[in-house]
């Protein structure tokens, strides 16, 4: 006969994991929300920085995004590609002239939408009560 003293204990709940976690199934969530618009996070994340500050650098967008300068130049040129930035920068080296064209503040309006979807279903009134509460925790926090 064993004792309870010979049982592992539990495994700590590491909140970094938990974090974790969650933050794959809300990206999930809001790749699939946002795909049928053609759009992804990182997509919308670029195209908000873009948005919200117009004449962004490209080295500012790669340290905002957390992606290379490289990486931020196809990514614009890709956005341009499809009509929802324009990229009015003279020449290479040259200061950044980036902007969201109104093709893009549409599309930005209509992912809006999409992440308060996601928002409301993962953490609104119908979700699991400990996904709302860190929904609640967030929002008060950052607001």
């Amino acid at each position: 006969m064993s004792s309870d003293d010979d049982r592992p204990a539990p495994p700590t709940t590491s909140a970094s994991i938990v974090v974790l976690t969650l933050a794959r199934q809300v990206e999930t969530e809001l790749n699939a929300a946002l795909s049928p618009l053609d759009l992804t996070v990182s997509r919308l994340g670029l195209l908000g920085h873009i948005a919200a500050m117009p004449g962004v650098s490209f080295s500012d967008l790669a340290r905002m995004s957390g992606i290379t300068v490289q990486s931020v130049h196809a990514a614009v040129k890709a956005l341009a590609g499809a009509g929802l930035v324009r990229d009015n920068t003279a020449r290479a080296g040259s200061a950044s002239a980036i902007e969201v064209t109104a093709e893009g503040a549409r599309l930005m309006e209509r992912a809006r939408a999409a992440v308060a979807d996601v928002d409301e279903r993962l953490f609104g009134e119908g979700a699991d009560p400990v996904q709302r509460q860190v929904g609640d925790t967030i929002r008060a926090a950052f607001s």
